[in-house]
C-alpha cells in the first residue's frame, strides 16, 4: 500500500519552525523533519534544532553532504595540471606551481561547507549560490526523498518559503509536481506558508509556547549560516561585535581556499564589492572578511567611519524583527 510521506525541510529558522508547528496542528500523517547541516551554522542554531525536537516530540534527522569523491576528483585534476595534460578553461589558468600547492592541501576536512568551497576553489555568492543546492537541496533529494520514492511511496516536500522574501519566491506555486519515478511514486513540493508574513511565523511560535531561535534577537536576519552570503551590512556588524570567533574562522577559510584556487585569492564576500576589478587586485587582507567588517562600520556608502555603529558598548535593540534581548 502506497504511503505519502510529509518531509519537513527544517533549518532552525522562524519559517521552518512555524511550518513544523503548522503540520503538528493539522495532525499530518507520516511526518518527518530533516535538518541539513552545512557546517557553517552558529552553535546556537544547532542547540535550537535539538530544543525544537525535544519540545515538539518530532524526531529531526540530521544529514550532511560528503565531498570525498569531488575532492579526489579535484586532486586528480591537479595531477593532470602538473603533468601538463590538463586543458585550461576560463579567464584564469592553472599553473604547475599552484597545482602542486593545492595538491598538498586538498583533503576532506569533515566540514561540508569548507570542503565544497575547496572543490570549487571559491566561496558561493549571491550570483553563484551553489551552497543551498549542494549542501541542502541535493542532499535532501539524495538521502531522503529518493529512498522513499524508490520504495514506492509518494513524498510531499514541505518548504518554508514566503512570497514576501523576494520577487522570485512570490512567483512560486503553493504546490508543485517535481517528478514521477518509473514505479509511479511522485515527489511534490509543498509551500504551506507562502502567503505568510514574518510576524505570522513568530506568532505561531508564541501560540505554541515555542521560543524562537535566539539569533533573531541579536540582529540576524537569517540563521541558517553564520554568516549567510546574503548577510547585509548591519547583520555583519552585529556578528563582528557578538561572534568575532566566527569571522576568525572565515578568515582562516579564506587563506586555505586561496591556496587551492587558480586565481590565488578567495574572499567570503565578493572582492568587487570593495573595489577590486580583478583577482590580481584582490587580497584576503585588503578585500577579505575583516576588510568587509571595516566597511560595515562605515556610513554614507562607506565614505565615513561611524563611531556609534562601530562601538560595541552602544546598547540598542538590534533585532530587525523587533525582538529584543
Amino acid at each position: 500500500m502506497t504511503v505519502e510521506h510529509n518531509v519537513i525541510s527544517y533549518s532552525g529558522g522562524k519559517d521552518s519552525t512555524a511550518m513544523l508547528l503548522l503540520a503538528l496542528e493539522q495532525e499530518v500523517e507520516h511526518l518527518q523533519a530533516v535538518f541539513a547541516d552545512t557546517g557553517n551554522e552558529h552553535p546556537s542554531t544547532y542547540e535550537y534544532v535539538r530544543y525544537v525536537e525535544q519540545v515538539t516530540g518530532v524526531p529531526i534527522r540530521w544529514i550532511r553532504a560528503d565531498f570525498t569523491k569531488q575532492i579526489e576528483g579535484r586532486r586528480q585534476m591537479m595531477r593532470n595540471v602538473i603533468a601538463g595534460t590538463h586543458k585550461n578553461q576560463g579567464r584564469y589558468e592553472w599553473t604547475a606551481e599552484v597545482a602542486e600547492q593545492a595538491l598538498q592541501l586538498l583533503y576532506t576536512t569533515g566540514n561540508p561547507f569548507l570542503d565544497m568551497c575547496m572543490v570549487h576553489g571559491r566561496f558561493p555568492s549571491t550570483k553563484v549560490a551553489f551552497c543551498s543546492k549542494e549542501l541542502k537541496r541535493d542532499q535532501l533529494t539524495k538521502q531522503v526523498h529518493l529512498p522513499l520514492l524508490d520504495a514506492g511511496d509518494d513524498v510531499q516536500s514541505w518548504q518554508g518559503v514566503r512570497a514576501d522574501e523576494g520577487a522570485k519566491r512570490a512567483l512560486l506555486p503553493a504546490s508543485e509536481h517535481v517528478m514521477t519515478r518509473d514505479n509511479g511514486a511522485e515527489l511534490w513540493n509543498y509551500r504551506p506558508i507562502l502567503p505568510w508574513s514574518a510576524e505570522q511565523c513568530f506568532e505561531m511560535h508564541r501560540k505554541h509556547g515555542i521560543r524562537s531561535n535566539p539569533l533573531y534577537e541579536m540582529g540576524m536576519r537569517r540563521v541558517g549560516c553564520m554568516p549567510c552570503i546574503n548577510a547585509g551590512k548591519d547583520e555583519l556588524l552585529e556578528i563582528s561585535k557578538r561572534f568575532p570567533e566566527e569571522l576568525e574562522r572565515l578568515a582562516e577559510w579564506e587563506q586555505l581556499i586561496s591556496k587551492v584556487s587558480k586565481t590565488k585569492v578567495a574572499t567570503f564576500f565578493p572582492a568587487s564589492d570593495l573595489g577590486a576589478k580583478s583577482a590580481a587586485e584582490a587580497g584576503t587582507l585588503s578585500h577579505g572578511i575583516h576588510a568587509r567588517v571595516k566597511w560595515a562600520e562605515t556610513s554614507h556608502g562607506g565614505r565615513q567611519y561611524d563611531f556609534i555603529r562601530a562601538d560595541p558598548a552602544v546598547a540598542l535593540c538590534s533585532s530587525i524583527y523587533g525582538l529584543c534581548e
